[in-house]
């Protein structure tokens, strides 16, 4: 992969040390490891990433940066991933999950279970979620587990492929341009 692209998107290394909840991990952070972009870290990060985006838990950049340094792949990557799941893109993807691990355990639809972007969250009690958990929490936590392992998976095995692929045009290049000025 092009180290100068992805390089442009990610922030200073002191920016994420400085960070308030990442500020836990001290002196962790400092390991070189964890800023370098080569074919293992980035792969790596992009697994870590999207399995901590995944997790229906708050702190999910806690996640992903503690799964970054005990597997030692790219940080900022790694806790830049997480932002794919966010106000907007959780609730559909909650109803993914729990469709997902409903079909898979081969459950009936929970009734009054439906994902509606018109809903406004002070439609919801607390009452209400602790009641409807009870009957979706196993399919839900089920889909959240298929889908976080099956993208990081993917998306693992899918940035491999373009940073060979990458490589191997990089290197036909260089091999044509000096065999073309003999």
């Amino acid at each position: 992969m092009p180290k100068k692209f992805i390089k442009r998107f990610l922030p200073d290394h002191r920016t994420i040390r400085d960070h308030k909840h990442l500020k836990m991990f001290g002196r962790l952070l400092y390991d070189p490891n964890l800023w370098h972009l080569n074919r293992h870290s980035v792969p790596g990060a992009f697994s870590v990433g999207l399995i901590a985006a995944f997790v229906p838990l708050p702190m999910q950049m806690a996640l992903a940066a503690a799964g970054a340094i005990i597997f030692r792949v790219n940080l900022p990557i790694a806790v830049g991933l997480v932002w794919l799941t966010n106000p907007f893109t959780m609730p559909p993807l909650f109803y993914l999950q729990y469709k997902i691990g409903a079909w898979l355990l081969q459950a009936p639809a929970t009734p009054g279970v439906s994902y509606q972007p018109e809903t406004k969250i002070t439609d919801f009690s607390f009452d209400y979620l602790i009641h409807e958990l009870g009957d979706i929490w196993q399919p839900f936590l089920l889909g959240t587990v298929i889908l976080a392992l099956a993208s990081a998976l993917i998306a693992n095995i899918a940035i491999r492929a373009l940073w060979r692929l990458h490589i191997h045009r990089y290197l036909r290049k260089r091999r044509g341009r000096t065999t073309g000025s003999h």
